[in-house]
């Protein structure tokens, strides 16, 4: 499949194959969203519900479930939950981050106010808790309860390790997978959780998830340093204006001179940050080789979630998967 066709985008094609189910999962979208009593619930979650993102996390759902032989209903309703609860935490995390712009638009928060955003993500996880419920199955009601308090913990522990130059690969291992990789994995396990199939298949979902899940958010955090601004919404060296530890960064501090280490401190930790710093920083990532370095931890995160579907049987859901993976890296060739 080719990969560099913008018409045969791997997530392009997902969302053809898929888009029964997805216009049924919008379409339940837009009627959860709804409330009769506070209309600015709608305002604020139509702008970023219709802001035209992939959707790629309920297309994973829908994918795993149909992949595994799933004939019923509730994967849409299991998509939606996930798009909730995604849509909850990006309201969120754009106040936290004081953020202005998302997906090349202005931020929620920007538009209305810090309240607004908070109190709507709130009633969007709510909304997301309803729905699960739905579907009448205890197991699949902890899995995504289990996603949701995974991200939030990922997210209070980003505050805390994002401008501390002591924050190893580890610790930002952790941090991925509580806010992004926990609602891949989530999304893709109960998939197969619904479809009924045996344990081993239920975690190569999960498996998948997790590891597509920190290819992705590897590759965003690799973005931000040599990306397009045209094409990620985001202005290169965003992260580093915000003083964000992300990986590239947690590389070079590791290989860093005593100097480049006053640098790092100076600018990240104590957030004095003066004309022509970022140029050094991008300087000292290509130095000390850290952007290739991400790029092959990305590319390894990568095979591990093509690797973890060969225990799902073939077919052209499972091709489009593992091509998913290799798309997901190949943005930053």
């Amino acid at each position: 499949m080719g990969l560099d066709t913008p018409n045969h985008k791997p997530h392009d094609v997902l969302a053809g194959l898929l888009s029964g189910d997805m216009d049924r999962v919008n379409a339940l979208i837009r009627q959860r969203m709804a409330s009769r009593h506070a209309p600015r619930i709608p305002e604020v979650t139509a702008h970023l519900v219709e802001a035209g993102g992939k959707r790629l996390r309920p297309m994973l759902t829908l994918a795993a479930a149909r992949m595994c032989g799933y004939e019923g209903d509730d994967h849409v309703k299991l998509a939606a939950t996930v798009e909730f609860i995604h849509t909850a935490t990006l309201l969120h995390d754009d106040v936290v981050d004081e953020s202005e712009k998302r997906r090349g638009r202005p931020t929620a928060n920007l538009l209305w106010d810090n309240k607004s955003s908070v109190l709507v993500g709130d009633y969007l996880f709510a909304r997301s808790f309803q729905l699960m419920v739905e579907t009448g199955s205890l197991r699949v009601l902890d899995i995504l309860a289990n996603a949701a308090a995974t991200i939030a913990e990922g997210e209070v522990l980003q505050l805390t390790a994002a401008q501390d130059l002591r924050t190893s690969e580890d610790i930002y291992l952790q941090v991925v997978r509580g806010k992004t990789a926990a609602l891949f994995s989530a999304a893709t396990e109960v998939g197969g959780v619904i479809a009924g199939v045996e344990e081993a298949q239920i975690r190569a979902l999960h498996d998948y998830g997790d590891a597509l899940g920190i290819a992705f958010q590897i590759v965003d955090d690799l973005l931000d340093y040599q990306g397009d601004a045209s094409s990620t919404g985001k202005n290169v060296g965003d992260d580093f204006r915000e003083r964000k530890l992300t990986l590239p960064v947690i590389k070079a501090v590791a290989a860093a001179s005593d100097e480049e280490r006053r640098f790092w401190k100076r600018t990240i930790e104590k957030g004095d940050q003066r004309d022509g710093d970022l140029e050094e920083a991008l300087r000292l990532l290509r130095l000390h080789g850290t952007l290739e370095a991400t790029r092959d931890d990305a590319l390894g995160w990568t095979e591990k979630a093509k690797a973890s579907l060969g225990l799902l049987p073939e077919s052209e859901l499972r091709d489009l998967l593992i091509d998913l993976a290799d798309f997901v890296v190949a943005r930053v060739y």
